[in-house]
């Protein structure tokens, strides 16, 4: 999969207890994201967040149903402007960001990273 090297960070806030359907919410935007060839997705779990109602949501041993969730997206501004109409079908609440971002590395290609990094930002030297 080529990726642009300039592309849109989705970030959607949820929480583990939100669904689509009967499934789980980040489940579904992820899965829908796929199918619709995004160039990539992750979920990641907090331990304990809170947003508009300012309830504290946090993971229990018992009741993990309240932990945080963020789902990040990443892809060109076009194909992220598409997925938008649809995330928005699927949710009922939450917070959804975008931002721009660069894309340094993208699959398993690792040589020459650290010179790709160094050209991207320049190096900072410190005159003593």
């Amino acid at each position: 999969m080529d990726v642009p090297r300039d592309v849109v960070l989705l970030r959607i806030f949820t929480s583990v207890a939100d669904r689509f359907g009967l499934e789980p919410l980040y489940q579904a935007i992820v899965l829908r994201a796929w199918e619709m060839h995004l160039a990539g997705a992750t979920v990641l779990r907090g331990p304990m967040g809170f947003g508009q109602s300012a309830t504290l949501h946090q993971s229990h041993l018992f009741s993990p149903t309240e932990a945080p969730v963020v789902v990040e997206i990443v892809d060109s501004e076009e194909k992220i402007n598409s997925f938008l109409p649809i995330l928005d079908d699927m949710m009922e609440s939450g917070l959804v960001t975008l931002e721009a971002a660069k894309v340094l590395q993208y699959g398993r290609k690792r040589a020459g990273l650290l010179r790709r990094i160094k050209q991207q930002f320049g190096r900072h030297s410190h005159a003593a």
